[in-house]
């Protein structure tokens, strides 16, 4: 791949690009990001042109802020060569390709030290979901209670595997060139009615379950067609005098197969909801509704007005919560109901 030098070079193909460089022009600098995409390389290389951003003598600069870097100054070509001393990494190295509790303690004592000689101290965790749960938990403190004119990031291509203490405690960008999604007209018309409803006061329990019926109702709506699909294309529909065990084998087959595809598009029907979410986190920062995902739902900016941007992406995180509970053996109605009830709306 060829690498690029600035943030220009990408700002034509990522949103995750325009909304970093929004949020530096605003004054929105975070303390900790969690870079995700489909190429850990791009993303290490996005990490580097950020810290350079940070550390740059001559950057780009939008309303008196620094929004890319040169490319060309002392500090830029430092961090790029990975060489430049406020600039610290932490990949997976052993055998294991496991990031180790000494490499994250390690880490915290470079951040901790004042910056030598730029501006920022910047740590970068590279396949941040191959940090072990000591290693994460280690971590912890130093994400919750950054030093001054410090940033970590962390990169993945694999999110899912990542703690949600991590998680929630991070500011999320994709990178993986995202563009509004099209919904067919069913999609459309439940969300809407999610959105609206989420538009409401929600100082009280009846409005909650409100979102939650809609929810239900939605997948209650899918399951029911999965069933008349799949049994429609079933052999038990073809074949009444099969004989009984073959009958008894294809109803395994049957049910084990309405499962699968039934939480597949569960979870694709959270993950509109998760969309929404993250245009209610775009409202909060003000950031443009070009970067929306589902700019033709209405009421995503109602709920915005009534949230912080820290709200909005905890919102995300419970969210994401929900689905990896939804992975295992957990009572979904329950589950469901336990984090619609967490979310700050």
């Amino acid at each position: 791949m060829e690498m690029k030098g600035t943030f220009n070079d990408f700002s034509a193909q990522s949103q995750g690009v325009q909304l970093l460089q929004r949020s530096l022009a605003r004054g929105r600098l975070g303390h900790a990001y969690l870079f995700t995409g489909h190429q850990l390389e791009e993303l290490e290389h996005l990490a580097r042109i950020l810290a350079k951003t940070l550390n740059c003598r001559q950057p780009v600069k939008t309303a008196g802020v620094a929004t890319d870097c040169c490319d060309e100054c002392p500090n830029c070509q430092k961090i790029a060569d990975d060489n430049h001393a406020d600039l610290h990494w932490a990949r997976a190295e052993s055998k294991s390709r496991i990031i180790s509790v000494d490499q994250t303690r390690e880490l915290t004592r470079e951040i901790q030290l004042k910056p030598t000689e730029a501006g920022y101290k910047i740590a970068v965790i590279a396949g941040a979901d191959r940090l072990n749960a000591q290693a994460a938990n280690a971590f912890l403190k130093t994400l919750e209670e950054p030093p001054p004119k410090s940033v970590l990031i962390l990169l993945s291509t694999e999110p899912a595997r990542i703690l949600e203490t991590i998680l929630s405690r991070c500011l999320r960008l994709n990178f993986s060139a995202e563009t509004a999604r099209p919904l067919s007209a069913e999609q459309s018309l439940w969300l809407q009615r999610f959105s609206s409803a989420a538009a409401g006061e929600q100082k009280t329990l009846f409005g909650r379950y409100r979102l939650l019926d809609a929810l239900l109702q939605h997948l209650n709506t899918l399951r029911e067609r999965v069933e008349e699909n799949l049994s429609a294309r079933s052999p038990l529909e073809k074949y009444d005098d099969a004989e009984k065990a073959l009958r008894e084998k294809w109803e395994e087959e049957l049910k084990a197969g309405i499962e699968a595809e039934y939480r597949r598009q569960r979870a694709e029907a959270l993950l509109l909801l998760q969309w929404w979410l993250r245009d209610v986190w775009l409202f909060t920062l003000a950031l443009g509704e070009e970067l929306l995902h589902l700019p033709q739902i209405a009421g995503a900016d109602e709920v915005a007005k009534r949230l912080s941007p820290r709200q909005a992406q905890e919102n995300l995180a419970v969210l994401e919560q929900t689905q990896r509970l939804l992975q295992g053996n957990v009572q979904e109605a329950l589950a469901l109901e336990v984090g619609l009830l967490k979310l700050q709306l």
